[in-house]
């Protein structure tokens, strides 16, 4: 089960998908398209109603050279953003930030997930899901989008220890793995052959209880795996990729195109988990 505030995903009886909100002028796919508070609520209206359990709204590009935002400049962004969407969605509220204040505010205005993509298990960001209740999104993300680290061990396995030191500190911060996500950074300091190595042995990624995302959308591998230079024009790719990696284990799947997500995710489900259709 992973528990998000008054939302409960129980593991294993179906793929549940992340729909992304880019609130920024500058993300690498659709920056600028949801950029005010009423087409930030349209939009999440939209993935909610195309079936996303989860709306996970940013307002700071991870792109490779985006400009970063300070804490007090993210918080001020995203503030509008959480406000228009407060009250008008039954699919859970996600907050994609690496700052605690940040976060904080958002748990405050209504968010149930905190999605930190610092790479590193930051025990304030521990201690904010536990005293509201909230989920909280762990990356293995060692030096960004812009470079790529070395793995003397091989990725799978830096990723597997990184995930084990992760429900080690949860522990020692009394969170429950129940309100713990363990995501493997697909795109985030990972060669080509890294992200697909990911997604091929995925299965030794996989803990008992501990919910798994993979967030692949419309990346660089993508591109480069289908021959497909245009970011918003991957979608059938991210879908092979996701599909790949739900037969790996992967509980919850983060997609821009919430539509195609949720119908590869059915077709994926019904093969790797035997789901009945619409179950």
């Amino acid at each position: 089960m992973f528990k998000a505030g008054k939302h409960e995903f129980p593991l294993g009886k179906k793929t549940y998908v992340m729909g992304i909100l880019n609130y920024t002028p500058d993300s690498f796919s659709d920056g600028g398209l949801h950029f005010t508070p009423e087409a930030a609520l349209e939009h999440a209206l939209l993935m909610q109603e195309q079936g996303a359990d989860i709306i996970d709204i940013g307002a700071n590009s991870t792109r490779p050279g985006a400009k970063v935002l300070c804490a007090a400049e993210e918080t001020e962004r995203i503030m509008p953003a959480l406000e228009a969407v407060k009250g008008r969605l039954s699919a859970a509220v996600s907050v994609d930030t690496f700052y605690p204040s940040c976060a904080e505010a958002a748990l405050k205005a209504g968010a149930e997930i905190i999605n930190d993509v610092s790479g590193v298990f930051n025990s304030e960001m521990a201690q904010l899901a536990l005293k509201y209740g909230a989920g909280y999104i762990v990356m293995h993300n060692p030096c960004g989008a812009c470079e790529v680290a070395e793995y003397p061990k091989g990725v799978v396995e830096s990723v597997r220890e990184f995930f084990l030191d992760a429900l080690g500190l949860a522990a020692e911060s009394g969170l429950p793995k129940s309100n713990l996500c363990l995501d493997m950074g697909l795109g985030f300091s990972k060669s080509y052959e890294d992200n697909l190595e990911l997604i091929r042995d995925m299965q030794w990624l996989k803990f008992q209880g501990v919910a798994l995302l993979a967030a692949g959308s419309r990346k660089r591998f993508i591109g480069a795996a289908s021959g497909e230079e245009t970011s918003s024009k991957r979608d059938p790719g991210t879908v092979a990729a996701h599909t790949a990696a739900i037969a790996g284990g992967a509980d919850i799947i983060r997609a821009h195109d919430v539509f195609s997500a949720v119908q590869g995710a059915r077709v994926a489900d019904a093969i790797y988990r035997r789901c009945k259709p619409n179950g």
